[in-house]
């Protein structure tokens, strides 16, 4: 469908409109030699080889480890299927659904996804270096920088929300490429409905909408405010997003909610715009500010307003994460674009007298790559890669302020879970048949409710409840108070609500984090009743 719009009707709205028909190749005031047939052109086969690695990369290390924190919750959101939960639009427990149902809920039935999003990813991006006007050497740089940039790596190892946001936002903005390079305003109709799938994934789509629409605008390319096809894709995204909205307004927007919960409880690690600039390069992989740099100055600094309005999107997306104090991986689905410039710029600067660099370069990204590569995939063993760690005396820039173990947060959350659900199994097999019958299994935190939801059954434990994010929700079910299993809390102010605590057993994983070592606690004898006490204790944060 893509590819055929180039043969569509020029928006008439425009000069000089790119007539399809025409095989002569177009030079546009960048340099750029572009031709209407450019988008069908064959991937190389360095980028396919790259594709296929990546993809390979991510399915034989699947099951490295274990299941993901959030992965076990979206497990969980995808037996209640709806239009919105408290922390996330809808479409990443379709896609859940989908895969445990096409695929298995094992850990490569789950990750499969992701890893095919990877590749799909990294070929785009060769895409867009194409369109740009780079030939061979620029699209395998920016394959290549992508493939090795340690961020994406993590993102994509997941069934999570953050897996599919780098392919949405780099296919918005080849879109917008496209439409600028050829003036077929059809493209923003399909921009619309990619926009609009990516606001179903994740809302940060609207900060990269913003961006780029802003980026129209300060450049020559606003004339597309005039363009029905610009308005009509705004219109197909809303629509798409419509259903996520209206949820969101019978719910009284939950989501700002949990921000507004997450800010004050001072969370999340903020970074100055110094320190937040630095930690892209790091997360991205130190040689491959190089390349990112060099992509966004050339997109600014170009004489082509297409290319510049992709230079404005990107620094208005970076300024704003920042002003809102997101966290330092919130930029990443950016940066495909930006590599793809930057191979273009790489290999228009490396003419003559500097061809060696291009040669260079790609082994030095390899080599730095080889030393941060057990923090980007779970290569080791948490033993081997802990010894690592302390080895070579570096850790990755945390997000979060968590209790981490040995691990960093991202890797130890893959740990603990099966064997916190065994533990509550033997403590609840430990009560009487007449009081497991009354017993409810209560988590703090959705990542402990979820574990249990879903490594439960094999031990014939019942359904966790809890108060914490759409857990909430969802209920306390048939509880009628009398005898619970509390998990993640330190037995304090369970006391004043319980006549009875007991500490009946402990949860603690070598690997995990620390806040995931604590009491499992039986609590006999609710002070009040439950159903009346559940809106009190909502916990969204």
């Amino acid at each position: 469908m893509i590819g055929s719009l180039a043969s569509s009707k020029q928006d008439s709205r425009f000069p000089n409109p790119v007539n399809p028909d025409i095989t002569s190749p177009i030079q546009r005031s960048s340099g750029v030699t572009y031709h209407p047939d450019m988008a069908t052109q064959r991937t190389d086969p360095l980028v396919w080889l790259l594709v296929a690695t990546i993809v390979g990369l991510h399915l034989l290390f699947a099951r490295r480890y274990g299941y993901f924190r959030d992965e076990l919750y979206y497990i969980a959101c995808s037996e209640h299927l709806d239009w919105g939960y408290v922390d996330q639009p809808p479409l990443i427990a379709v896609l859940t659904w989908l895969a445990r149902h096409l695929f298995g809920s094992g850990l490569i039935g789950l990750r499969l996804l992701p890893a095919m999003a990877s590749g799909a990813t990294v070929w785009l991006t060769a895409k867009t270096a194409r369109d740009m006007g780079g030939s061979r050497l620029a699209q395998g740089i920016a394959a290549l920088a992508l493939v090795l940039a340690p961020i994406c790596l993590i993102l994509w190892h997941w069934m999570t929300m953050n897996a599919f946001e780098p392919l949405l936002w780099t296919t918005c903005a080849w879109l917008a490429l496209r439409a600028t390079s050829t003036r077929n305003g059809r493209y923003w109709l399909v921009f619309g409905a990619v926009a609009g799938v990516g606001l179903e994934n994740k809302y940060s789509m609207a900060f990269f909408g913003a961006a780029l629409m802003a980026g129209l605008l300060l450049t020559r390319e606003r004339r597309w405010m005039t363009s029905r096809c610009l308005w009509f894709g705004g219109a197909v995204a809303l629509l798409i997003f419509l259903p996520n909205l209206v949820w969101l307004y019978r719910h009284d927007f939950p989501f700002l909610e949990l921000m507004h919960n997450v800010r004050m409880s001072g969370r999340d690690i903020v970074r100055g715009p110094l320190p937040f600039i630095v930690d892209q390069a790091v997360i991205l992989g130190p040689l491959s500010a190089l390349l990112w740099g060099a992509g966004a100055i050339w997109l600014l600094l170009n004489r082509d307003s297409g290319f510049r309005v992709l230079g404005w999107t990107y620094v208005i997306v970076l300024v704003t994460i920042m002003l809102l104090k997101g966290k330092n991986y919130y930029a990443t689905p950016a940066y495909p674009m930006l590599f793809a410039a930057g191979g273009v710029a790489l290999e228009r600067a490396t003419t003559e007298r500097f061809r060696w660099f291009r040669a260079l370069y790609p082994t030095l990204l390899i080599a730095g790559f080889v030393a941060i590569a057990p923090f980007s995939l779970p290569l080791l063993s948490p033993e081997r890669f802990i010894a690592y760690q302390e080895r070579i005396g570096w850790k990755p820039p945390a997000s979060e302020n968590q209790r981490n173990g040995p691990l960093p947060q991202y890797f130890a959350d893959e740990f603990g879970w099966d064997e916190m659900a065994r533990e509550v199994a033997r403590v609840y097999n430990s009560l009487s048949s007449a009081e497991r019958a009354r017993t409810a299994i209560f988590a703090n935190n959705y990542g402990e409710a979820a574990a249990i939801d879903f490594f439960g059954p094999k031990y014939g434990l019942p359904k966790a409840i809890s108060n914490h994010q759409t857990y909430w929700y969802w209920g306390p079910r048939d509880f009628d108070g009398s005898t619970a299993i509390v998990l993640g809390s330190n037995s304090g102010r369970d006391r004043d609500f319980f006549e009875r605590v007991d500490i009946a057993g402990w949860v603690r994983h070598p690997y995990s984090r620390l806040d995931e070592h604590f009491p499992i606690l039986v609590c006999r004898g609710l002070k009040t009743d439950f159903h009346t006490l559940w809106p009190q204790i909502k916990r969204w944060n």
